[in-house]
């Protein structure tokens, strides 16, 4: 079989790091893809064939919550985020050798900012409705990246597995995959990577 290897990425992580790295720019398409194309051309996937890039998200969350100081009742889908949201992963979706992954959020209403556990006047002042933002819950994203580690390997798709992200919560599929004979890359984009995740990684893109 031909070297070839899979890029997993991890979007919300990935674009945490992109926005800091572009000087806190709302990364678009085209950053992503040039960011992709640059993990691409590292020394260590030289000469190999790129099977596909499968990048992890979820849709935007739908449905109405209600903040609990005003009572105005928002609808998510009418929001600006939702729209630039789904606009984004959408065209993501149509680009080459890339495959959209995409888990499930979930609105679970309103809850405190983090500035305002931190504010000293707060006990000298009432809540205001833009002290709440909205509280939602991502599901199934870092379960389909677990599952996909564990498919690629198994049916040996694949040689090399890289994938975009800094979370610890891998190392079980990162040790599966190993076992399984197959090289596993970590592109962590700057973050700091803990020993534990540095264990079970053959190698590390910057």
């Amino acid at each position: 079989m031909d070297h070839r290897y899979a890029i997993l990425v991890d979007g919300g992580f990935f674009t945490r790091k992109l926005y800091k790295k572009l000087g806190n720019k709302r990364p678009d398409v085209k950053d992503v893809v040039a960011e992709i194309e640059r993990i691409r051309f590292s020394p260590l996937l030289a000469d190999y064939e790129l099977l596909r890039t499968y990048y992890y998200d979820a849709y935007p969350a739908t449905g109405k919550v209600t903040n609990p100081i005003s009572k105005e009742v928002i609808n998510l889908v009418d929001t600006p985020v939702f729209s630039k949201n789904k606009s984004f992963l959408q065209r993501l979706e149509l680009q080459p050798e890339i495959s959209l992954r995409a888990g499930e959020l979930s609105p679970r209403g309103f809850k405190l900012g983090h500035w305002v556990l931190n504010d000293e006047t707060l006990p000298e002042r009432p809540l205001t409705k833009d002290d709440f933002v909205f509280d939602i819950e991502q599901k199934g994203v870092d379960l389909r990246i677990g599952l996909d580690i564990a498919r690629l390997s198994l049916r040996q798709l694949v040689r090399t597995i890289v994938v975009v992200t800094g979370d610890s919560d891998f190392i079980p599929a990162f040790k599966f995959a190993r076992r399984e004979g197959v090289r596993v890359l970590l592109a962590h984009m700057g973050h700091g990577v803990k020993r534990e995740l540095k264990a079970h990684t053959d190698g590390f893109i910057e």
